[in-house]
């Protein structure tokens, strides 16, 4: 990677590079990829023109946990966290607790670390197995799955329930931990100790398989640390068990709740998200682009979307942003695409490199969060229901946030306090780049905001 490459993305202010697709791909997952209709249907989207060389396997099938040979030989991951790690930045990759590749090579040497089953099982639910034989001798493997989706074809669902799968996962954290900072954990609560007995107990307790007394998670996570202390855990999971995930020992979880919200609902859902406890919005991830979501550009639209990115990107908690998000991409990408091309939209390029430098700002970092209530600009207007509001404090800097998320043009006061200077009190705006005037008089019981536009903003910035 040139290092021209590696200093644009430290300029925009980023302190975490989380690269997906870098370990050995699965060459079976590739041909299943290459013959999938609706996969096929998709990468027409991107291109009717394109061909399926540009497919290849699944980056969440994992034949070996070790760089793909097509980017580097061994040693080089480590390389990279050392010239990351020089710049400030720190290199997450990806782990998946739940499954590895159908063809990995480790199912030969420990069947049992696999879900396994009858050939009557097999015969009943054909969907649901794949047959493994090895000298001679068949036996019926289960595909990794979400209980509320079918099966990933191309992996093979590992045992949880048995000591020597979670060692060998165990052992491949710790690997990990040697040659990165963190680590985003794939769908964890799929191996969480009741939903995996709810998904798999029809099949293990035949087995006499017993749960667990302890969660996988809350022991990984402490050996690693005690070797690896500053290693990063961030869990993608969703069902409401976020929280729960905090509590077994992750640093960060995925905040699915807040993309939700800012897609589909109004403003009052979103703040009623935000009045959550302020320990868990700092180790919550947001965002409103990920690789399993149609882009927001899209979706939301273009106001709307800006509306969430500077929501999302002024809020606590840890800042997730897509590669593609920031250059505007309109068209969902399949992860097994492996090499395409796509517009860059550069007034797209252009809001997100203003705003992640604005929120590049130690007040949005080690600042003190605030969420603030907006109070009516008249009795009979309630359109300040639409306005969002919230502060960063450091030393002399304050941060004031306001965002009318909705379609209406709208009013309200801000409740906070302005340090007001003589007759007039100027703020700087950040987004537009201007300064504000305000009557002094004004903004003693807070700052008015009169006729905000749709899915407008300010970013206002006091010293004092």
């Amino acid at each position: 990677i040139p290092e021209e490459e590696l200093l644009k993305i430290k300029h925009l202010g980023f302190d975490v590079i989380w690269l997906m697709g870098v370990w050995w791909p699965s060459p079976q997952s590739a041909l299943i990829a290459k013959k999938d209709p609706e996969l096929l249907k998709a990468t027409k989207e991107i291109n009717s023109e394109f061909s399926e060389e540009k497919i290849g396997a699944s980056p969440y099938s994992i034949f070996e946990y070790k760089l793909n040979p097509v980017l580097g030989g061994e040693g080089e991951i480590k390389a990279l966290k050392e010239r990351l790690n020089s710049l400030g930045i720190c290199l997450f990759l990806d782990f998946v607790s739940n499954h590895i590749s159908k063809d990995n090579p480790f199912m030969t040497k420990c069947s049992e670390c696999f879900v396994s089953t009858t050939a009557e099982n097999y015969a009943a639910h054909p969907d649901q197995f794949f047959v493994l034989e090895t000298n001679g001798e068949k036996k019926y493997i289960a595909y990794g799955r979400d209980p509320n989706f079918p099966p990933w074809t191309d992996t093979a669902q590992l045992n949880f329930f048995n000591s020597s799968a979670r060692e060998k996962v165990l052992q491949v954290l710790m690997d990990i931990a040697d040659i990165s900072d963190g680590v985003r954990c794939d769908m964890v609560m799929l191996t969480l100790n009741e939903i995996y007995e709810g998904t798999w107990g029809w099949l293990l307790n035949k087995e006499e398989a017993s749960k667990p007394n302890n969660e996988f998670w809350a022991e990984a996570i402490e050996k690693v640390k005690e070797k690896y202390p500053k290693f990063v855990f961030i869990a993608e999971v969703y069902w409401g068990l976020e929280w729960r995930f905090q509590k077994l020992g992750f640093d960060y979880t995925y905040d699915k709740v807040i993309y939700d919200r800012l897609k589909g609902s109004d403003s009052g859902d979103v703040r009623g998200h935000l009045r959550a406890e302020k320990l868990y919005q700092k180790r919550s991830v947001r965002f409103i682009d990920n690789h399993d979501e149609a882009p927001s550009i899209k979706t939301f639209g273009r106001e709307k979307a800006f509306a969430a990115a500077i929501i999302m990107s002024t809020i606590k908690g840890l800042r997730f942003y897509q590669d593609a998000q920031l250059d505007g991409e309109m068209v969902k990408v399949p992860v097994q695409v492996i090499d395409y091309d796509c517009p860059v939209e550069p007034s797209v390029r252009k809001f997100y490199e203003k705003l992640l430098k604005i929120v590049d700002h130690p007040a949005f970092h080690g600042g003190e969060w605030n969420l603030l209530e907006v109070g009516q600009f008249h009795k009979d207007n309630n359109t300040n229901n639409n306005i969002l509001s919230w502060s960063w404090s450091q030393m002399r800097t304050v941060k004031i946030i306001v965002v009318n998320y909705s379609g209406d043009i709208s009013s309200g006061i801000v409740r906070t306090k302005v340090q007001a200077s003589d007759d007039n009190t100027v703020l700087f705006e950040e987004l537009s780049g201007r300064f504000i005037s305000f009557n002094s008089s004004d903004i003693q019981d807070g700052l008015k905001v009169e006729n905000m536009q749709p899915y407008s903003a300010y970013i206002l910035d006091m010293e004092f």
